[in-house]
């Protein structure tokens, strides 16, 4: 009988303590996602963890609503490449971009928006867009708004190991655009899905180039699974911050609806907007 009791005991011992552990375990997941949301937003990346090395792919953990997130690298860390991923400011300031791969009918809906606003912004283009679009290409000029280079084949730069080739990539870029518009193109740069290394930030900054991440941004790229437009708004007018570098695709079908509105939602909140080239100044 002492044998079985004592049985029981080690057993239920061994149970119990499995039981606290899990309990434990719950309680403290349930109060660390109350003290923090962690929903990192990456065009193509769903999952990153924050850190103190500057490569791999661009992803931010957002903590805390109307505050700037925390990105992959911290704006010192990427200040010594000429790169951006926000501005270091109080200030209700939105730096607006947007990626063109391919056109597909939406950014002149995108033009009217930003023109009826006065708004500026930066088009991070891939090589394709410029020698299909010229008539876009022009009239983005001509209303103030600033070409950036996104790599000529839209590659995985990270990949990509020799200054030569990674020039390539952005110098086919620049001549396309001068052959379109007759001017130099200024050497602003984002990396495809903002995968990157050191090496390739190193190499821009060699090559007189400024990169560009950003502080915002939405799952908007995919053509078959646009987001709803009221969602959309209130995911990007709930995650605005001062100093927001904010990327969206101008393929999108749903930015050219809400672009308006967000706007106009954006203003009322306070917030003013600026060209990509005050915040290198």
């Amino acid at each position: 009988m002492k044998n079985l009791t004592y049985l029981f005991h080690s057993r239920f011992g061994k149970y119990l303590k499995l039981i606290l552990i899990f309990c434990a375990a719950f309680l403290t997941g349930r109060l660390l996602a109350k003290i923090t949301s962690s929903e990192i937003i990456s065009p193509d990346i769903t999952a990153l963890s924050v850190s103190s090395d500057p490569s791999g792919n661009w992803g931010l953990s957002f903590q805390e609503k109307g505050k700037q997130p925390l990105g992959n690298a911290s704006i010192q860390e990427l200040k010594q490449y000429n790169a951006f991923y926000v501005q270091d400011t109080d200030s209700k300031n939105i730096y607006l971009t947007f990626d063109a791969g391919y056109e597909n009918g939406n950014t002149s809906a995108i033009l009217d928006a930003l023109k009826k606003h006065q708004v500026p912004a930066t088009f991070f283009v891939v090589g394709n867009f410029l020698f299909q679009n010229p008539d876009l290409i022009k009239r983005m000029e001509k209303e103030g708004h600033i070409i950036g280079n996104h790599t000529m084949t839209h590659p995985n730069m990270s990949k990509i190991s020799t200054k030569e080739a990674f020039q390539k990539e952005l110098s086919d870029v620049e001549a396309i655009y001068k052959e379109v518009t007759g001017k130099e193109m200024i050497k602003f740069y984002r990396p495809p899905q903002g995968i990157y290394s050191t090496l390739n930030l190193s190499m821009a900054k060699e090559l007189g180039y400024h990169t560009f991440f950003w502080s915002l941004a939405y799952v908007d790229w995919y053509q078959d699974n646009q987001p709803d437009p009221q969602e959309a708004i209130t995911k990007l007018t709930n995650r605005i911050h001062p100093g927001a570098i904010v990327l969206l695709h101008s393929t999108s079908s749903t930015n050219a609806l809400i672009l308006d509105e967000l706007l106009s939602k954006w203003e009322q909140m306070g917030y003013s907007f600026h060209s990509l080239k005050e915040l290198i100044a």
